[in-house]
């Protein structure tokens, strides 16, 4: 059992990572809104209040961020196929957005391997001179994990479908990711990138029993204390698994000591129960 947990880190936390960079400010007293489908092997598409809005959306896409007046948001996923919004195979759940927030809703599995919408809130506060923002979210089917620095744990229990976020000085550091409640690491020490004047949200997303883990990274630029900054979104998407081991590491470990996960047939028949 415990070859098959050191694979699947394995197959996790060696990535490959792609980035578009559009330039974005929310209108003053919109709320922004990003979308990432983090359930696996299920290409959607993506209705909101009824209308259709992102088409073919597939497993590890972020999209946005979208401008959007405040107020509650009906959003349910289809099959690419559908005509409207009847037959949803996720949802439809509302979303509430405030003026002036920046959200990310997640479509993912839950710790049991149930299909969920999880809406989190951005941290664009501005972040003191030489310091940057790393935001950790758990949105895979696997139990709780520590993050350690310098071999001391400095996130506990990180859990399905929390986040943990930690203000850095602008530097690279060491961190390893051990079992909740244990120092050992099983991933790690891994160097990790912390830009100044950046809000970097790392997600794990898919499932360890279906060999289809994945990492996406999401990027808020221009959070600097100094006049000129000016806040800016960047949607971080994950190719397959191939290629990166550095700030992302940081994550992997948080689909080390998987539990077993419903399969994908299952998962489905649950949707909307």
């Amino acid at each position: 059992m415990r070859n098959r947990i050191i694979a699947g880190i394995a197959a996790g936390a060696i990535v490959g990572f792609g980035l578009v960079t559009p330039a974005y400010a929310a209108t003053p007293g919109n709320a922004s809104l990003s979308v990432l489908h983090g359930i696996p092997d299920t290409p959607v598409d993506v209705w909101v209040n009824g209308a259709l809005t992102l088409d073919d959306f597939q497993p590890g896409d972020l999209a946005g961020p979208l401008d959007l007046a405040p107020g509650d948001y009906e959003v349910a996923l289809t099959a690419t196929d559908a005509t409207d919004a009847s037959s949803p195979v996720l949802g439809p759940v509302t979303v509430s957005l405030a003026a002036d927030t920046n959200y990310t809703a997640v479509a993912h599995l839950g710790e049991t391997g149930t299909p969920t919408v999880t809406p989190f809130v951005n941290d664009t506060s501005t972040i003191a001179a030489g310091q940057g923002r790393l935001t950790v979210r758990h949105v895979a089917a696997a139990p709780a994990v520590d993050v350690l620095a310098g071999g001391a744990p400095v996130v506990e229990v990180l859990a399905n479908p929390d986040e943990a976020t930690l203000t850095l000085p602008a530097s690279t550091v060491s961190a390893a990711v051990a079992a909740a409640g244990t120092t050992e690491p099983v991933i790690g020490p891994a160097d990790v990138n912390v830009q100044e004047g950046v809000h970097t949200i790392v997600y794990a997303w898919g499932s360890l029993e279906d060999e289809n883990l994945a990492l996406a990274v999401q990027t808020i630029e221009g959070l600097h204390s100094t006049p000129e900054g000016v806040n800016s979104g960047t949607g971080g998407q994950l190719a397959e698994r191939d290629m990166m081991l550095q700030g992302m590491l940081l994550l992997g470990g948080l689909v080390i000591a998987a539990g077993a996960a419903t399969a994908v047939a299952a998962r489905r028949a649950r949707v909307g129960s």
